[in-house]
């Protein structure tokens, strides 16, 4: 078994599994290699044979808090919150001191979004092991989405002083703060790159760090070249299929039509969520924060719900789209929202299902975030996903899906009725945040309340890409960034146009 965690450790799947098998063919019940297996399943994105696996382990081992861990986490990729959250709960009354299971268990309580009970843990695995970077880091992290921004620079200060090649330390250290003249850790990185030493995954994450510290020092061209050369490094180890992923965009579109909806058998109205959906870093998170700091409101985060409960409503003969509804909103509210709550749910991709959305929640709301075509693909190319939105590494593919992504709202516009889907423009939130703000909350369907405009001040955690962004008043410095890479940005620019008319493109 040593010698199959070492093969897991290296990314040796293959091997890793094939002497699990030979341990489990001369003794079944060998409960850590059934928990091996189930983190080799949930690798290959097997989630039915993973929860097998992990239901074995943890009845062989009762009381092992990483094999409940690894059935928590097997049962949040799956959708099931609830199951997740009392696994969790389960490994929590056996963790013992190993920084390995707290850590492991902190990560749990952070994917269900319940970030202040994750602290406690993390904390417990930095204070019996601050020599691991990577619990470090996790703390960090942790701390970012919670608002306490110093003590995560701070860990990531020592993560990367244990580890200087850490290339995730970095790139979260970047975000924390504003560089300056004075404070910066451009040349630092820069230096670790000329070494040649780093594994290309981590010299990714310094080149898009590098781009961002660049940037906030106004030098333009070296933040280019850094996110240049990084989107080429990741584009070339990502396994991507363009082509389909746009394909399934304009099934939808050629599929979820006006008369579609108008047929659909009717969903669940006993709840009347607002869905803040649009591609990444457009101004997603500050829509869902300003709504969200309506005392009527409350914020689920990004929880990727509606679409778990959606696979799982198609593995059946037929798909209940009001049982789909009420599992959803079951699901969102199940740990972190009182019964009976308003909640916006900020999960991007949910634009993908505003027709089904719409049929299986009738009262719901859906806001649609636009923002200046160049200004979103050069926000979205600059920023790295970390196994997300595969397109944004080349800008001739990014903007192909700006442009796909483009023709589905302009599907939803016509399709969805007038009181259901509301698009803003990033762009207008920035020039009159009273009146756009006043629009939002007038479209939910709230009272207004002067809260909504101090969204910057909530405490509430955000574990988005702008966690840091959205605890800043509103600021205009973002718009018309692209200008300063026009000729850089030419093939993106050249296959928005062919779609795109010229004036949008000013």
């Amino acid at each position: 078994m040593e010698e199959a965690r070492r093969a897991f450790a290296g990314g040796d799947l293959a091997t890793a599994e094939r002497i699990c098998s030979q341990v489990l063919a001369r003794t079944a019940d060998d409960g850590p290699a059934w928990a091996l297996l189930t983190e080799t399943a949930l690798q290959r994105g097997r989630p039915d044979a993973a929860i097998v696996c992990a239901n074995r382990a943890v009845a062989l081992m009762p009381k092992d808090p990483i094999a409940l861990v690894l059935r928590a986490k097997c049962l949040f990729v799956s959708g099931d919150t609830r199951g997740a959250f009392e696994a969790a709960e389960a490994a929590g009354k056996v963790i013992g001191d190993a920084p390995e299971a707290l850590d492991a268990l902190g990560a749990i309580f952070g994917l269900l979004g319940l970030h202040q009970r994750a602290k406690e843990f993390f904390l417990r695995a930095v204070a019996a092991r601050p020599d691991v970077p990577q619990y470090l880091f996790n703390l960090a992290a942790n701390e970012r989405m919670i608002g306490a921004l110093a003590g995560a620079e701070a860990h990531c200060d020592a993560a990367i002083a244990r580890d200087r090649h850490y290339g995730l330390a970095h790139y979260l250290r970047s975000d924390l703060r504003t560089q300056s003249a004075e404070r910066n850790h451009i040349e630092e990185m820069e230096a670790l790159i000329r070494e040649g030493k780093l594994a290309a995954p981590s010299e990714v994450m310094l080149r898009f760090a590098l781009g961002k510290e660049c940037e906030d020092l106004d030098l333009h061209e070296r933040a280019f070249e850094h996110v240049d050369a990084g989107c080429a490094l990741q584009h070339r180890s990502t396994a991507y299929d363009h082509a389909a992923e746009i394909a399934e965009i304009d099934r939808i579109i050629a599929s979820h039509t006006r008369s579609w909806i108008a047929a659909a058998p009717r969903g669940y109205s006993a709840a009347a969520p607002v869905f803040v959906a649009g591609l990444p870093r457009t101004g997603t998170t500050l829509v869902e924060r300003i709504i969200a700091s309506h005392p009527a409101m409350s914020s689920a985060g990004e929880t990727s719900a509606f679409a778990a409960e959606m696979s799982r409503a198609m593995k059946t003969t037929s798909t209940d789209l009001a049982e789909l509804g009420r599992r959803y909103v079951d699901a969102v509210t199940a740990l972190r929202l009182p019964p009976d709550v308003r909640f916006v749910d900020k999960t991007l991709q949910n634009y993908l299902y505003g027709g089904l959305i719409h049929a299986a929640l009738p009262a719901a709301r859906i806001v649609l975030v636009q923002r200046h075509p160049l200004d979103a693909c050069w926000a979205i190319y600059k920023a790295h996903f970390r196994g997300k939105f595969s397109f944004s590494y080349h800008q001739v593919e990014l903007a192909e899906y700006y442009l796909a992504y483009r023709r589905l709202s302009r599907h939803w516009r016509a399709t969805l009725p007038p009181n259901v889907l509301l698009e803003i423009n990033y762009e207008d939130i920035v020039r009159d945040q009273s009146a756009a703000s006043q629009r939002l909350i007038s479209f939910v369907g709230l009272p207004w309340d002067d809260e909504v405009l101090r969204f910057h001040e909530s405490p509430a955690p955000s574990a988005t890409a702008s966690a840091v962004q959205v605890r800043r008043p509103i600021y205009s410095s973002s718009v018309g960034k692209w200008r300063h890479h026009a000729e850089r940005l030419a093939p993106l620019r050249a296959r928005l146009a062919r779609e795109i008319p010229e004036a949008e493109l000013m």
